[in-house]
């Protein structure tokens, strides 16, 4: 039996709770300075990029891309999607492109991905949109060097199970260079037993079939697509070792996977910080694109 089936309902929402455990401020007002900080530095974005926004990439009303262009315009670049957190039922992709500052600067372009989060998503909805979301990028802009996933807490959930996907039901094989993934959570069986999944509403089964852990796809000689799996000093003790393991099964099944304590940050300001250039996961980042 593993540590988290032996913990009570109260110590796994704590644990699951990341909120809590920041020691800047209360957990209330961390998430609020949270909401604050993205959505200040989407506008601070919005207003020096060329962007094209709600760019649909399916049928529905929540997918849609908000696409934040380079600065200096060539045939080719990389392309970071950016897959928000809010426990799959919070936050959205207006608010999301606070990191393509840096980003565009360096030639590169970013796309914050929509999705439909809960109630009105079911978690298997939400993964095939992001799914789709990049089956879309791929089709649609043909000058992209090389795809990277940059996903945070929820996120990063989702951008794992990009990596986990058959492409073969999308008719196209994405060229998926790098994945960064921050804070995430990558087994989800001991959500089933906290608040989150009030709105939620998975059963065991769902949240088997939904957990990146357990389908790390083998890599047979292909080597090319770097994972990051970062988690911030002050995130739970339940996401450190949920980071800790899902670094372990990719490094088994032959990916190349870097696993980043990030010192001196919460589950919050780990990702913030990424509209600073000279930040460490910042420079991390751009250093593993160049490289691309």
């Amino acid at each position: 039996m593993g540590k988290w089936q032996e913990m009570t309902k109260e110590e796994l929402e704590t644990q699951y709770s990341p909120s809590r455990w920041s020691p800047r401020l209360d957990k209330d007002a961390v998430i609020e300075a949270h909401v604050q900080a993205v959505s200040k530095g989407t506008q601070n974005a919005q207003a020096a990029t060329q962007t094209l926004l709600n760019v649909p990439y399916g049928l529905g009303e929540g997918e849609k891309l908000d696409v934040y262009l380079p600065k200096e315009h060539s045939e080719t670049f990389p392309l970071v999607l950016y897959i928000h957190g809010g426990y799959w039922q919070f936050l959205s992709k207006d608010i999301s492109g606070f990191t393509a500052g840096p980003l565009t600067t360096h030639g590169i372009a970013l796309a914050a991905v929509g999705y439909d989060v809960a109630p009105k998503g079911q978690l298997e909805v939400m993964v095939r949109q992001v799914r789709q979301s990049v089956a879309f990028a791929v089709q649609q802009y043909t000058g992209i060097s090389g795809i990277y996933l940059l996903g945070h807490s929820a996120g990063a959930h989702l951008a794992a199970m990009v990596l986990s996907t058959d492409w073969a039901e999308f008719g196209v094989v994405p060229n998926i260079k790098g994945a960064f993934l921050v804070s995430g959570i990558y087994d989800l069986e001991p959500i089933i037993h906290t608040y989150v999944n009030d709105t939620l509403r998975m059963d065991r089964v769902v949240a088997q079939q939904n957990s990146p852990v357990r389908y790390v796809p083998k890599l047979e000689g292909r080597r090319d697509c770097q994972v990051l799996v970062a988690v911030a000093q002050h995130d739970p003790p339940e996401f450190h070792r949920q980071s800790q393991e899902y670094f372990q099964a990719l490094r088994a099944a032959g990916w190349s996977a870097s696993l980043l304590d990030m010192g001196d940050t919460d589950h919050f300001d780990i990702i913030e910080k990424l509209t600073q250039e000279d930040y460490v996961l910042t420079q991390i980042i751009l250093k593993m694109i160049a490289r691309g």
